[in-house]
C-alpha cells in the first residue's frame, strides 16, 4: 500500500475517537437528570463511573480480539455496542439502575472495544512517529465533548434529556460504525519507505516484541499502570464536574458552563498530541514528571478562582495534562514492550483508567456533597499529584530491551549484530 495511505486511516481513526470521545460531555446531563428523576450528585456520578470503569476492561478484551480477528470487526462491533448504549438510555426514565446498565455497560463495552483499535493500528502503520501518531489516535477522544457538550444541552432544553440520548445515540452509532471500516493493519514488514530509526529511537525501543504474558512479568508494566491511574484520577475528576463546578465558582449560567466545557475539553485533545509530540524529544518519563508538577499548582489554585474566564482556562491545561498521559502512554509501552502486541498489553494496561474512573469521580463527588464545597477534593488531588512525581523519575526500562549498539534497529536481535 502507498505510505499516504496510512494518513487516511488515521483521519478515520480521529474521526471515530471523536464520537466515541462525546463521553467526556457526561457532566452537561448531571443537573437535568438530577433534577427531573431526583437523583443524588453521587447517583448521577456514578454512571458516568460506570461507563469508564467497563470501557477500561473492554480494552482489554478488544485488544485481544483484535490480535486474533483483526481491527475492522472489532472496531464495528464496538461502534454498534456504544451507539446502542447511549441509545437504550432514553428509556432510563425513573429507572437508575437502566441508565447504568444501557449508558453505562453496554456503552461502555462499545467505547472500550472500539478505543483501542486506532492505537494498535496506527502504531504499526507510523513505527516513525510513535509519540506524534499515538497522540492523534486519541486526540479525537479528547475533543469529542467539544462538539458533544453544547450540543447535547441544546438537545436537552429543546426536546428533554432522554430524547436527547435517543438521538446522539443513533449519531455515534453510524459515524462509529463508518469509520470504523476503515481500521486495518499494514501488510507483514512493512514499514515506510526510506525510514531509518534513530539514535534516540533505538535506544528507547524493544529489541523484541514482548508477549503480554512476559510483559506482566515486568514491574514496569506495573509502574506504567500506576502512571496512568494517578494522571487519569486527577484529569477525569474535573472532567465528570466540569459543567457544575464551572457554575458553582464561576457562577456561570447552564449555557456558558456547556460552552466552558467545550473550551476545556479542547485541552483534553490538544494536550494528547502536544504531550505525546514533547515525549517523542524529552523522553517519555519526563513529560509525565512536567505534567504532575504543573498539576499540583493548578488543583491548589483552582478553588480560589472566581472568573469564569480563567477557570476555563485552568481547566483547559488540567485536560492537556489529563489528555497528555492518554497520549504518551501507548507510545511508552510501544517503547518499552514493542508494537506487535500492543493492543493486548496496552488495552490492559487500561483497566487503570476504569479503576480511575471510580477513584477520582467518586472522590471528588463525595467531598463535594459532604463539605459543600470543592475546595477540599481538590486540594487532596493537588497532593496526590504532589506525590505521584516520584514514579516517574524513577522508572526505567526492561534491562532485556536496552539496544546493545546504536547500530541496533528494531526486528534485529543483539545475536545478529555479533
Amino acid at each position: 500500500m502507498p505510505n499516504t495511505n496510512r494518513w487516511g486511516i488515521a483521519a478515520a481513526g480521529f474521526l471515530m475517537q471523536m464520537a466515541l470521545g462525546a463521553v467526556y460531555a457526561w457532566s452537561v446531563f448531571r443537573i437535568p437528570l438530577a433534577r427531573q428523576f431526583h437523583w443524588s450528585i453521587e447517583e448521577v456520578t456514578f454512571t458516568f463511573t460506570v461507563s469508564i470503569f467497563v470501557l477500561g476492561v473492554a480494552c482489554f478484551f478488544g485488544g485481544l480480539w483484535l490480535n486474533r480477528k483483526g481491527p475492522r470487526v472489532v472496531a464495528l462491533t464496538g461502534g454498534f455496542l456504544y451507539g446502542l448504549g447511549v441509545f437504550l438510555a432514553c428509556f432510563s426514565a425513573n429507572k437508575l439502575w437502566w441508565l447504568y446498565l444501557s449508558y453505562g455497560v453496554i456503552g461502555g463495552i462499545g467505547v472500550g472495544f472500539a478505543y483501542i483499535v486506532p492505537i494498535a493500528v496506527l502504531v504499526k502503520w507510523f513505527p516513525d512517529r510513535w509519540g506524534l501518531i499515538t497522540g492523534i489516535a486519541v486526540g479525537g477522544f479528547g475533543a469529542g465533548a467539544l462538539v458533544t457538550a453544547p450540543v447535547a444541552t441544546r438537545l436537552i432544553q429543546t426536546v428533554g434529556v432522554l430524547q436527547t440520548f435517543a438521538y446522539l445515540g443513533v449519531v455515534y452509532l453510524v459515524i462509529s460504525m463508518a469509520t470504523g471500516y476503515f481500521m486495518q493493519n499494514p501488510p507483514d514488514g512493512w514499514k515506510p519507505v526510506g525510514w531509518v530509526p534513530s539514535v534516540t529511537q533505538t535506544t528507547q525501543r524493544a529489541a523484541h516484541d514482548f508477549t503480554l504474558g512476559g510483559a506482566l512479568k515486568t514491574w514496569q508494566w506495573w509502574a506504567l499502570w500506576l502512571l496512568l491511574f494517578l494522571n487519569t484520577s486527577a484529569g477525569i475528576s474535573i472532567i465528570s464536574q466540569e459543567s457544575p463546578m464551572f457554575q458553582e465558582l464561576g457562577r456561570a449560567s447552564v449555557i456558558v458552563a456547556a460552552g466552558m466545557v467545550g473550551i476545556a475539553s479542547i485541552g483534553n485533545a490538544l494536550g494528547r498530541i502536544f504531550w505525546a509530540s514533547v515525549s517523542d524529544a524529552v523522553t517519555r518519563r519526563w513529560t509525565f514528571v512536567t505534567m504532575f508538577v504543573v498539576q499540583v499548582g493548578l488543583f491548589w489554585v483552582l478553588p480560589s478562582i472566581t472568573s469564569a474566564t480563567v477557570l476555563t482556562l485552568l481547566s483547559f491545561i488540567i485536560l492537556m495534562c489529563y489528555g497528555g498521559g492518554f497520549g504518551t502512554m501507548p507510545a511508552f509501552a510501544a517503547d518499552y514492550f514493542g508494537s506487535k502486541n500492543v493492543g493486548p498489553i496496552y488495552g490492559l494496561m487500561l483497566t487503570a483508567w476504569g479503576f480511575a474512573s471510580a477513584f477520582g469521580p467518586l472522590l471528588i463527588a463525595h467531598m463535594r456533597q459532604s463539605s459543600g464545597s470543592y475546595t477540599s477534593g481538590l486540594h487532596v488531588i493537588a497532593c496526590i499529584m504532589a506525590v505521584s512525581m516520584i514514579l516517574p523519575i524513577l522508572i526505567s526500562p526492561p534491562k532485556s530491551i536496552k539496544a546493545v549498539d546504536t547500530g541496533w534497529r528494531p526486528g534485529v536481535s543483539a545475536a545478529n549484530l555479533k
